[in-house]
């Protein structure tokens, strides 16, 4: 299931991965560490994409999910 949440000012749409569908590494923005693969995370992304990018989906992120939760709290 997909959410709308705000961050900094702009929507993002908000969904969790569950650890069977997380099938490749990422590096989380948020605390700069891998999330290794099966490992349930969240992924967010803009709502409104910015003019360099035709969906918003290319401008997906891969979170921890306590530092998506986090987010506010770090620089």
């Amino acid at each position: 299931m997909t959410t709308i949440q705000v961050w900094r000012g702009e929507e993002y749409e908000v969904r969790a991965v569950t650890g069977s569908a997380a099938t490749k590494p990422y590096r989380c923005p948020g605390c700069d560490q891998m999330i290794r693969p099966a490992t349930p995370h969240t992924v967010a992304w803009p709502v409104v994409p910015s003019m360099f990018s035709a969906s918003g989906l290319d401008e997906r992120r891969h979170w921890h999910s306590p530092c998506w939760k986090a987010r506010d709290r770090r620089r």
